[in-house]
């Protein structure tokens, strides 16, 4: 879940070029004329500087990924969190620097070579990109290194506490069978934190312009990864499948209220400020157990669309005939020699294995959850023509249970974002970090 490999890495920049091949880069605004002064220092993390340039560059590579038009009104407001992004980026770079955890040029060369090749790009060709818009690619390289660096990081903190013992493994699996049945969501996040009290009012009006950029169409996964402070914002913010229990209390309350696709407003959690996309619900377990049905289905043509209130004598002909086959017919084999020259062949008799709890509408659900095997249906009216079911057996399948792989994913994921989340907040405490005007 949590390795921090070129590959992992891809989502950052795979919809990066999804937005450049589309008939070249959106129109950005042009960069601000420098103050006098030339290239002010905007910030000092450590000894080390972050420039206006720098914050800059950033902000339109955002800009860039989201496709945004924007005005330098709207840049001035996305500059403030950029700039705290920028500084808690030094952080992490200097604590992987200090523990000598090396990113390499061609760890760099191997991320996007592969981003090229999965987008169909020739060789250099997102660099290339890049710079048609305005943009150098060492922003983006920054970028990756600074990520892939912390995800080693975090993977060497760990040591031995990185493989769970076989039983918290076996604790994670009941866990999750005691759970099938209730609801799950399929969520993505955004978090950005609150460092200082006195920043909250800004960094809830930064994402809540986030949240009007989400619902006025940037996608999900590039606000993720350029804003996000998450360990998630690695794979575009993607929380998977999870239930009320390893949510905030916050989130939780909310998120049973959302209908798919939904976005939230900016939700006050420890440490700072969440944003959830609903994806989907479901009820844990069901996907994959349930009922299994064999069926056959003969179905019968009408010749013409059927008008209820005046069925021609061809379709009222259809219907008896069907009627006959229903009330005569006993065993899947004998409905399948019934409907020989008769079935309509673009609709297969046999559909293969059919999960009950799937089949809408649920009328047509009842019909065959109470059908008995080996005895055909009563005919099934509709616009097209007549349908006679037949259910050829029926088993009961259990949900596969969570393996061990899984449970182990599961825990390093909270792990490594535990860890991140505590090793950011301790680096900003013991940090001198100086804000210039």
């Amino acid at each position: 879940m949590f390795r921090a490999t070129p590959l992992a890495l891809a989502i950052l920049v795979i919809l990066h070029v999804g937005v450049l091949a589309q008939g070249g880069p959106p129109q950005t605004p042009p960069a601000t004329t420098q103050p006098a002064g030339g290239n002010r220092i905007l910030s000092v993390v450590n000894g080390d500087v972050v420039t206006q340039a720098e914050v800059r560059s950033r902000t339109r590579l955002f800009a860039l990924n989201a496709g945004m038009s924007v005005t330098p009104d709207a840049m001035l407001r996305l500059e403030p969190q950029v700039l705290r992004l920028l500084v808690d980026e030094r952080l992490r770079i200097q604590e992987t620097q200090r523990r000598q955890i090396q990113v390499s040029d061609n760890d760099i060369a191997e991320a996007l070579a592969e981003i090229e090749r999965r987008n169909q790009l020739p060789r250099g060709a997102l660099t290339a990109q890049l710079r048609a818009a305005g943009i150098q690619p060492r922003v983006l390289f920054d970028q990756l290194r600074a990520q892939l660096g912390w995800g080693r990081l975090l993977r060497s903190l760990l040591g031995p506490q990185a493989e769970p013992q076989p039983s918290e493994v076996a604790e994670t699996i009941a866990a999750a069978r005691a759970r099938q049945g209730q609801v799950e969501f399929l969520l993505s996040e955004i978090f950005i934190p609150v460092d200082d009290p006195n920043s909250e009012p800004e960094v809830r009006r930064f994402t809540e312009e986030v949240v009007g950029q989400l619902r006025r169409g940037l996608a999900f996964p590039v606000a993720a990864t350029q804003f996000s402070q998450a360990q998630t914002a690695l794979s575009g913010g993607d929380l998977g499948w999870v239930s009320e229990r390893r949510l905030d209390p916050e989130v939780a309350g909310l998120v049973n209220r959302m209908p798919p696709g939904a976005i939230s407003n900016a939700i006050r959690v420890a440490g700072g400020f969440q944003i959830v996309a609903m994806r989907s619900r479901r009820e844990a377990g069901r996907e994959a157990g349930g009922t299994q049905l064999d069926i056959r289905q003969l179905f019968i043509a009408f010749p013409g669309r059927l008008d209820p209130a005046n069925p021609t004598d061809a379709q009222r002909a259809v219907a008896e005939r069907a009627n006959r086959i229903a009330q005569t017919t006993r065993g899947c084999e004998a409905l399948e020699a019934a409907g020989r020259g008769v079935h309509s062949s673009d609709r297969p008799m046999d559909p293969g294995p059919v999960r009950l709890e799937a089949i809408n509408p649920p009328q047509l659900r009842s019909l065959l959850a109470s059908l008995a095997i080996g005895r055909a249906s009563q005919p099934v009216i509709s616009p097209d023509g007549v349908a006679v079911i037949m259910v050829c057996a029926r088993e009961q399948r259990e949900a596969p249970t969570m393996t061990n792989d899984q449970a182990r994913q599961v825990l390093l994921g909270e792990r490594v974002e535990l860890l991140s989340r505590q090793l950011l907040r301790e680096l900003r405490r013991r940090a001198v970090i100086e804000a210039r005007s």
